[in-house]
């Protein structure tokens, strides 16, 4: 048994998703990313004296939202209190946080890996504001700190240490990233920083129960790269015990360039942060009614929709998986089964030709000039035998470019629409065999692979315009008479 083998990795993940209100959480500022620095502030955000915060409704609306998807038991009354620490990118020298009272308790994450079903149970789910961004890149000797997102509202989601491999971990984070873009509370990009994660990752010989001491590991700009990072300080925990040595608890950085880490400090306990109830802002109170009303506003999520589309629309579980990886795709398979009802056909188009387009050219698929009803009329033509599979591509190529006719006005203009003329079709199909002599006599000795090679050759006489269907039919026919 190799090392590695003799253990196994206990990971609990911190994410913390930025909430898209146009407001912070406790100031008026604005929340627009990529803003010049230091242009979205107010005395509040910079921690003057004797400013109040005041809090953003819209801020735990969004909070229940999350707790809901995720099964959580809502808290009637919230507290805030004030964290405790120095940092220069936080003003105040303290951040206003969730403490003994969070938002959201309990509740778990469902996640598939490999085929298998898994509950990550959450700990809590709770509010507070973002500090600001340090930048060491723009001077050789000096930090720049930027403090347009110090006080923009976030939710911190903390699961139990219950992930025991990197890909459960992959699994988790890809969700909580639907999950936020399905509710329309965070934008889920993580190379913008709106959602970030960090990783308490320890390791244990399997059969144990205790928990060793963790490691967090920061500075995770991806979902692949935390896959990375846990890997790596597993892989870095186990060697060093294997050493005779022993692991520290403390907060480590990734190198996203090699895969490495490397340490920041040691890790502060709760103790070290004083936590105390904040005394300029009163409790919020969430009524039953107003948990009832949010609940009924919200979306169908990825698992209500795969259900759907398997139940409904006949799809296989990886097409219904596929279809809901993504919300935009999602909600375009939605319209488009209003204008068809081959919802096979629809599903390959959206997951082939639609997303290949918005991906190859990486713009969003609402911001395309592709809409659900000109992909119904191409599979209409397709379905009626009035155009090809390949006249259809050609078809959606001419709707990427913005042309507004219809599927097919535009097949009459590009010669597209196949012919179901008898005496057409039949004249093609003469003039074909009559190309091959030698093949016709094969054909009637039994090698009927050859009405390939004719209906190939009807195609190329009738530019495509061929149906496929009565051409065969007629071939068939006239090779039987020969």
């Amino acid at each position: 048994m190799s090392n590695e083998d003799k253990y196994e990795m206990v990971i609990g993940l911190e994410v913390h998703a930025q909430l898209n209100t146009k407001t912070k959480i406790f100031a008026s500022d604005e929340t627009i990313f990529g803003a010049e620095p230091n242009t979205q502030v107010s005395p509040i955000t910079l921690g003057l004296p004797g400013v109040l915060p005041k809090f953003n409704s819209a801020v735990f609306k969004k909070a229940i939202k999350m707790g809901i998807a995720c099964h959580c038991s809502i808290t009637k009354e919230n507290h805030f209190a004030r964290k405790n620490y120095f940092y220069a990118d936080l003003p105040k020298g303290y951040q206003i946080t969730q403490d003994k009272k969070p938002i959201c308790t309990g509740g778990y994450i469902e996640i598939e890996v490999d085929g298998e079903v898994k509950q990550i149970a959450l700990t809590r789910i709770h509010m507070e504001e973002d500090a600001g961004k340090n930048n060491h890149e723009l001077d050789p000797d000096y930090s720049l700190i930027d403090l347009n997102r110090a006080g923009v509202p976030l939710i911190e989601i903390v699961s139990e240490p219950d992930i025991r491999s990197s890909e459960d971990a992959h699994a988790y984070l890809t969700e909580i990233r639907k999950l936020v873009r399905y509710l329309d509370i965070c934008d889920g990009n993580m190379e913008e920083g709106s959602l970030r994660c960090d990783a308490n990752v320890s390791i244990r010989l399997k059969g144990e129960t205790k928990y060793n001491t963790r490691v967090e590991v920061k500075n995770m700009n991806s979902i692949r790269n935390v896959k990375r990072a846990i890997e790596n300080e597993v892989k870095r925990q186990i060697e060093l015990v294997e050493n005779g040595g022993t692991v520290d608890q403390e907060t480590r950085s990734f190198n996203q360039a090699d895969g490495s880490s490397f340490p920041l400090r040691s890790k502060e306990h709760a103790h070290d942060y004083r936590y105390f109830p904040e005394p300029d802002l009163p409790p919020v109170i969430v009524k039953q009614e107003t948990i009832e009303s949010i609940k009924a506003s919200m979306p169908a999520l990825p698992n209500e929709l795969i259900e759907k589309f398997i139940k409904e629309y006949q799809l296989s579980v990886y097409d219904a998986r596929v279809l809901t990886d993504e919300k935009e795709f999602a909600l375009f398979y939605l319209e488009l089964v209003q204008h068809t009802k081959n919802y096979k056909a629809a599903a390959n188009w959206v997951m082939g030709e639609v997303r290949s387009f918005v991906n190859e050219h990486n713009i969003s698929l609402n911001s395309s000039t592709i809409k659900p009803e000109n992909i119904a009329q191409i599979i209409a033509l397709t379905d009626e035998n009035k155009i090809s599979s390949t006249g259809g591509k050609n078809i959606f190529a001419e709707y990427i470019k913005g042309n507004t006719k219809s599927a097919v006005e535009i097949a009459d203009e590009l010669n597209l629409l196949q012919s179901s003329d008898n005496n057409e079709l039949t004249s093609w199909a003469n003039e074909a065999i009559a190309q091959f002599p030698d093949k016709v006599l094969e054909y009637k000795k039994g090698k009927k692979g050859n009405i390939n090679l004719f209906m190939g050759t009807v195609m190329k006489l009738s530019k495509g315009k061929a149906d496929p269907k009565l051409t065969t039919k007629i071939l068939e026919e006239l090779l039987s008479e020969k």
